[in-house]
């Protein structure tokens, strides 16, 4: 076994050589025989953040084999870009917006001349977007640069304008820019014009190193200071040099050191107009002012700007700001709708963070339904909680009937679903607050985690009505809606094998049925007597929902003729295969056991026939999720609320 500080100085020594042979250093000629080899190496910067999004991977969303993704998108041809998989969840059309973007501008359309701005509420993910882009740059290969240039400029530039036709046919690569004062003065006085000696080096994307990624935060209006964007002249060398000299040039602005790769414009509106014009050169001529009197600078870059919807509605009004509207592509950036996308961002969180408490099954779940409640727009088609499970790709059963509500529809009919409600930062707060309330037993769970929302609505600078509406979705929609699920937790925690019962009930159902569809008689497994369907149990059943005289025949029918559609596609035919039908049976097993359930539950003393049914159910509760602080909290919470007397 290796000693520790040798493999120290292994990892570290491989890694050296790793890096050290990704760097590589010519001349200019040299890079011009690699060019004639592989052509595809010189990229302009939205090129290459396109080609590092694509080269991932792509896939068709209704290619994942889930069927709630295909209930929700059915023909539409939503992507899945694997370069976001792992980190964005239920944003899938606005990513696909933001690729486009990218697509469009590596071809040179009009979008390469045009800032991708993101807008959209606070903790949508703008940010993270961007870091997104940021880091991909930093992970992609080395580019290939002019040696101690202060941009990092194309090797290409070098070559003169009058002989660049012929190098373009010859390479296969068109030559597009100017060097920048720096160089063509060292062009001229370190080279003596010999521009086919100048060094050419590899370079590292990097937003530490500030080489190709760029950062402007928001500036204090009363002390904007252009220098940010454009670089300065050093004071200091204004002894050694006339005002004129290129040597007095410090090009480290965002807009310098972002050139080949991007710059990031955070909070961009905040600033004040005047500080955004170099955007409008930067975009459209691809040039910027160099400090002083050194006429303008040659920039590659990807301008990505983001900020808040009141900030844009605000630039937007003013229309002394058309010129810099003209140049931006708006891409709007809404909080997610979806539940089961929802649970995912939060799970993502606890783990890239230090959470290591004990998270109850549902907690997660109910903590995110309030999150979407309070993103979305009423309808006259449904209630919110319908429209919940609706855009959740579930399907909703009412009067034993699946609600036809078309969800293309419910989304064109709003306006700015999504664009406002609460954050997954005051989520992630509430879910802390469950916690320090609950150290001893290290654990959150849908009943303190709904407490800390109340007490955190209660406290926010809400306004009334929103503050009311959002009480409601606690103390009332949510309430009711985790009784139902604790009632199933607790009703499977009591039925031995549950999910075997469910599809036995389900086959002799199947049996029953499609014997009185089609006016047969039903063949005993055991006896093989053949006997007349069963309508004393299919009616038990179908009561369940709420089916009762003839609309029994029209469903029993509709049954059939699902299942058998669904059997000729070559799906899997389950109890859970036909909604209606599968709540139909859950509500039958959970009738057999509620009386039991409710005594033992409530039971202050129990005989040892319940003690043993009691102890089997927190063994099944603690099989499947629960720990035993939880299962304390949520046993004694049915108690108090689910079986009332």
């Amino acid at each position: 076994m290796d000693h520790p500080a040798s493999t120290f100085e292994r990892i570290i020594k491989e890694d050296r050589v790793a890096r050290e042979s990704k760097l590589w250093r010519g001349s200019l000629l040299d890079y011009l025989e690699i060019l004639k080899k592989n052509p595809t190496i010189p990229k302009l910067s939205h090129a290459r953040l396109y080609d590092i999004i694509i080269q991932r991977g792509v896939a068709e969303i209704s290619a994942s084999g889930d069927g709630a993704v295909k209930r929700l998108y059915k023909d539409e041809p939503v992507k899945i870009f694997n370069f976001f998989k792992e980190e964005f969840f239920g944003i899938e059309k606005t990513i696909a917006q933001i690729v486009r973007y990218f697509h469009a501008a590596s071809l040179k359309g009009e979008e390469s001349r045009q800032v991708l701005y993101l807008m959209g509420p606070v903790g949508s993910g703008k940010s993270s977007l961007v870091e997104r882009l940021k880091a991909g740059l930093e992970a992609s290969d080395p580019f290939y640069a002019i040696e101690n240039c202060p941009m990092n400029e194309e090797p290409l530039h070098l070559i003169p304008r009058h002989l660049r036709k012929e190098f373009e046919k010859m390479i296969g690569v068109h030559v597009e820019g100017d060097l920048c004062p720096v160089c063509r003065y060292r062009l001229k006085e370190e080279f003596g014009g010999r521009y086919e000696e100048v060094p050419v080096v590899t370079r590292v994307f990097s937003k530490r190193n500030r080489v190709g990624v760029g950062v402007v935060p928001p500036v204090d209006p009363n002390n904007q200071d252009t220098s940010v964007l454009i670089g300065s002249e050093d004071i200091s060398k204004l002894d050694l040099y006339s005002e004129g000299d290129p040597r007095v040039l410090d090009l480290n602005g965002a807009l310098n050191v972002g050139n080949r790769g991007m710059v990031e414009f955070i909070e961009v509106f905040k600033n004040e107009t005047e500080y955004l014009h170099a955007m409008i050169t930067a975009t459209q001529e691809k040039v910027i002012p160099a400090p002083g009197r050194h006429g303008m600078v040659y920039v590659d870059l990807c301008i990505v700007a983001h900020s808040n919807e009141a900030e844009w509605q605000k630039f937007r009004a003013d229309h002394t700001n058309e010129a810099i509207l003209d140049r931006i592509v708006v891409i709007k950036v809404p909080y997610n709708l979806r539940l089961s996308e929802e649970v995912k961002i939060y799970q993502k969180i606890i783990r890239n963070s230090d959470f290591r408490a004990h998270v109850a099954p549902h907690t997660l779940e109910i903590a995110s339904q309030f999150a979407i409640l309070s993103r979305l727009e009423p309808t006259g088609k449904c209630d919110l909680m319908t429209k919940l499970k609706l855009y959740n790709g579930e399907e909703v059963v009412e009067k034993g009937r699946t609600k036809k509500i078309d969800v293309r529809e419910l989304r064109d009919e709003t306006k700015r679903e999504g664009m406002s409600g609460i954050s997954t930062r005051f989520i992630m707060k509430a879910l802390d607050n469950a916690l320090s309330d609950n150290v001893e037993g290290n654990c959150i769970n849908p009943i303190n985690v709904r407490e800390s929302l109340i007490g955190m609505v209660k406290e926010a600078d809400l306004p009334d009505d929103t503050r009311k509406q959002y009480l409601e979705f606690l103390q009332d929609t949510l309430h009711k809606e985790y009784l139902e699920v604790l009632e199933k937790q607790i009703t499977r925690a009591f039925v031995y094998s549950y999910q075997e019962q469910a599809e036995a009930l389900f086959q002799n159902y199947l049996d029953h049925a499609e014997a009185f569809v089609n006016k047969t008689k039903v063949k005993d497994k055991n006896t093989r007597e053949e006997l007349q369907p069963d309508e004393g149990f299919l009616k038990s059943i179908e009561e369940q929902i709420a089916i009762i005289g003839s609309a029994a025949d029209g469903f029993r029918q509709e049954v059939i003729a699902y299942l058998w559609a669904a059997s000729r596609r070559g799906d899997r035919i389950s109890y859970r295969s036909y909604e209606p039908l599968k709540e139909a049976i859950e509500k039958k097993l959970m009738t057999s056991v509620r009386d039991i359930s409710r005594i033992i539950t409530k039971a202050r003393t129990r005989d040892e026939e319940q003690t043993d049914k009691y102890n089997a159910m927190v063994k099944n509760l603690l099989e499947n999720g629960y720990c035993p602080s939880c299962v304390d909290v949520v046993l004694k919470y049915a108690a108090n609320n689910l079986w009332k007397d």
